[in-house]
């Protein structure tokens, strides 16, 4: 069975197409800058395909892709994909996986003033599909359905209560498919139903605490927004913020809401988003970024610190996402700051675990450590096509 994997945002395509349950990967890659001279990346095997195409829209974006599938042999046919899994950031109310119909769509549609930026990509990216293949299933897998289970104490926010009954207003959570990817993994490695401090650090960021294998907490809140200090986002920051610098400057809310989330973190403080970029600078003694790793840094720790005192008994501390999984000098500044908690770093398998070394994961942290820390690559993409199996052959 043939499933595709899709997580669509505002102007990119990022897809992977896996044969099930064997759970093979027959191709994947990326569309992005779509709207302009997008850039499109195909990995097939060991072949690599990098061009630019004009696609104005995401319409255009999928019919590529499927013609691309179409060329390669990888599929004969349109009806060789059994069906599409795809990312949703935000479901509210929503947390189980489900087929998309026209009410999906319409809810789906209702909740864009809480995720703007993600989810007319999402809704863009499942019409794309819906109309070029109208007969093939499309499931709507949610980033926030594995924080469902945070108790109320942790998912309501100091606010009249009224806000939260009559709109919707409390924690989320995300970056729960890959939350719930690496609970998974290290409930095999483990042996048991763990507790966990899962730190996902890419260009966004959350840490979590999980509980005998259930979130417990996560810091990232209402939006993606709340929390860690992120490539372009803010994090938390002191509300009382945006109506001084809207009197001082006569940006509207809109425009202040953008500048915090694509104008403001790493990028605000040093001029770049990308934590590669960030080390060249730190390399060259620059100031700011220098001030602005340091902050990222002890963000983390808050976090790490916060949660620890949440769970106290912690099975394993977890890095993920991009930074987490590849950044060897991110990984000893960080750990060095944990020493606390009884957790040391083993410089020498520090070095060796990346997408650039023999290995990609492993513990990072000495024997002797009360907490070891576990480097875990994050598959989002195999857990779309994972739930989307699940669901297709409980229809059955």
């Amino acid at each position: 069975m043939k499933l595709l994997a899709i997580n669509a945002g505002s102007s990119s395509l990022k897809f992977k197409l896996y044969e099930m349950p064997e759970e093979n990967i027959l191709v994947y890659g990326y569309i992005d800058k779509i709207g302009e001279k997008a850039d499109v990346k195909i990995i097939m095997g060991d072949n690599i395909t990098e061009t630019t195409e004009n696609l104005p829209n995401h319409n255009k974006a999928v019919d590529l892709l499927i013609n691309i599938l179409l060329q390669n042999h990888i599929i004969s046919k349109l009806e060789d994909i059994e069906a599409i899994g795809h990312r949703i950031v935000n479901g509210a109310s929503h947390y189980k996986t489900e087929f998309i119909n026209d009410n999906l769509l319409s809810y789906l549609t209702s909740l864009i003033p809480l995720s703007p930026v993600h989810m007319p990509g999402h809704l863009a990216g499942i019409n794309a599909f819906k109309e070029l293949l109208p007969a093939t299933n499309q499931v709507a897998i949610y980033d926030t359905a594995f924080h469902h289970t945070i108790p109320k104490e942790n998912y309501l926010y100091a606010i009249p209560y009224e806000w939260y009954q009559k709109y919707g207003i409390r924690k989320f959570g995300f970056h729960g498919i890959s939350c719930a990817y690496i609970t998974m993994e290290m409930t095999k490695i483990l042996k048991k139903k763990p507790n966990l401090i899962i730190c996902h650090i890419g260009n966004g960021a959350s840490v979590t605490a999980v509980k005998d294998g259930k979130s417990l907490d996560n810091s990232m809140g209402f939006t993606a927004n709340e929390g860690l200090i992120m490539g372009t986002r803010s994090g938390s920051i002191d509300y009382s913020i945006l109506p001084y610098i809207m009197q001082k400057t006569s940006q509207s809310i809109e425009e202040i809401d953008e500048v915090l989330n694509k104008q403001s973190g790493l990028l605000g403080l040093a001029g770049v988003s990308d934590n590669r970029d960030l080390e060249k600078l730190i390399n060259n003694k620059d100031y700011l970024a220098i001030l602005a790793n340091t902050m990222y840094i002890n963000r983390i720790v808050e976090y790490i610190a916060k949660y620890y005192l949440k769970l106290y008994n912690i099975d394993a501390l977890v890095l993920c996402g991009g930074v987490g999984e590849n950044a060897i000098k991110f990984r000893k500044q960080l750990i060095s700051k944990l020493n606390k908690l009884g957790i040391y770093l083993d410089e020498e398998k520090n070095k060796n675990i990346s997408k650039f070394s023999k290995t990609n994961q492993g513990v990072i942290t000495t024997p002797n450590s009360l907490i070891p820390c576990y480097i875990i690559p994050t598959d989002e993409e195999l857990m779309l096509a994972r739930e989307t199996y699940k669901l297709l052959t409980q229809k059955a």
